[in-house]
């Protein structure tokens, strides 16, 4: 399809921000949702023209948390690494992320930061929405696959002089609120507006509602890297459960987390503050083998991604299987994996006014899927990047 071509998909469920259209047409124009009917077939001329066959129309998914597919990493720091990135996502219905760092030397954080905001966009791949700072002010204790050499306690000075190398780009921040001893790290990042997510903590549970109460408003890969549920103190997790002010990211593949703590934490929280994310390195997509991430040798075996220690590196999971992994173990419906996949993540980082939901004047990222949540199409700004 030529670029910024004119694109009608219709007779289909669409999947509206206010309602679903049973019969329902949508036209992308200008690389936005330019128009939605509740016809089947409206009478509109389009240089391309889909029928959907019934199928569900819906947002693009956002993965808020990844590092890497295909052979890439985002500390690679080369422009190469994000394209093969970017071209690749919309294959799994991702239609813009948010290039995650891992706990490196500040030099390579420094070069990956540089490299994000160097890198020109394409309507016809997933966009880079911004980037999630992952460490390295995080605890050592749960380090996870974050390399221990380079943590550091929350340093304002530090941080300031990477969101100047990332051009404002930094939108989520990962790191350890128990560290943060005066809270004046979280509230300089709460005067500029930056998603603050606890992880890779040990804080307890007054740590974590003391870190809510100075604008923490999220979990990093719930339930991985921090302290779980006790009798005596209910920690991060029972904080996400607990506390309507955090949303909680969530690695559904059935490694972080089994099939049964994916069920008590959809229970507990529901879909309105979950958010759907990958945490992929750059096997994903790759068959089983050795591959690396921030310097560490990874295995890769079966989906599972570990250290040599046996520690959880990331994962190999795509964003449609963790759609499908969530529906297949709960009560989720389709308006249900829209708030997990696209609109959560969307509000989280404050783009909800352009991306995460259906509504004309949005950003046209589109997907066609079937009932069995098998893509068929995927339009990345209204220009098609992937046809299953």
């Amino acid at each position: 399809m030529d670029e910024m071509s004119t694109t009608l998909i219709t007779n289909a469920r669409v999947y509206t921000e206010e309602a679903v259209l049973e019969a329902g047409s949508l036209l992308m124009k200008d690389g936005k949702i330019y128009s939605i009917f509740n016809q089947q077939n409206p009478f509109i001329q389009a240089d391309n023209v889909i029928d959907a066959n019934q199928m569900k129309v819906i947002p693009g998914f956002i993965d808020g948390h990844i590092h890497g597919a295909y052979g890439a990493d985002i500390m690679d720091g080369t422009s190469e690494a994000l394209e093969t990135i970017t071209t690749k996502l919309p294959q799994e219905g991702t239609t813009s992320f948010l290039a995650t760092t891992i706990t490196q030397s500040p030099q390579m954080i420094k070069k990956a930061l540089h490299n994000i905001a160097d890198f020109p966009k394409k309507n016809n791949t997933a966009e880079i929405i911004g980037i999630h700072l992952e460490g390295p002010f995080i605890a050592k204790s749960q380090a996870g696959a974050q390399p221990t050499e380079y943590i550091t306690t929350p340093d304002i000075e530090l941080f300031n002089s990477w969101e100047e190398d990332a051009e404002g780009l930094i939108r989520t921040v990962t790191f350890a609120p128990e560290l943060d001893t005066t809270c004046e790290f979280a509230k300089h990042l709460s005067n500029l507006s930056v998603n603050m997510s606890a992880g890779h903590t040990n804080a307890n549970y007054t740590q974590i509602k003391e870190a809510a109460e100075n604008g923490v408003t999220q979990l990093t890969h719930l339930c991985n890297a921090m302290n779980g549920i006790h009798h005596r103190d209910i920690g991060a997790v029972g904080a996400a459960f607990l506390l309507d002010s955090l949303y909680a990211e969530v690695i559904a593949d059935k490694i972080h987390l089994s099939k049964e703590m994916l069920q008590i934490v959809y229970q507990n929280t529901g879909s309105d503050r979950l958010l759907l994310i990958t945490d992929a390195m750059r096997a994903k997509g790759l068959p089983n083998g050795i591959y690396d991430l921030g310097g560490q040798q990874v295995t890769v075996k079966g989906n599972k991604a570990i250290l040599e220690d046996g520690t959880l590196a990331g994962s190999t999971l795509k964003m449609i299987d963790a759609v499908k992994n969530i529906a297949e173990l709960t009560n989720a419906g389709t308006e249900d994996i829209i708030k997990m996949a696209s609109s959560n993540p969307a509000k989280r980082v404050n783009i909800f006014s352009k991306k995460g939901s259906i509504t004309e004047g949005k950003d046209a990222d589109i997907l066609i899927v079937d009932d069995q949540w098998n893509i068929a199409y995927t339009f990345c700004r209204g220009e098609l990047a992937y046809k299953g």
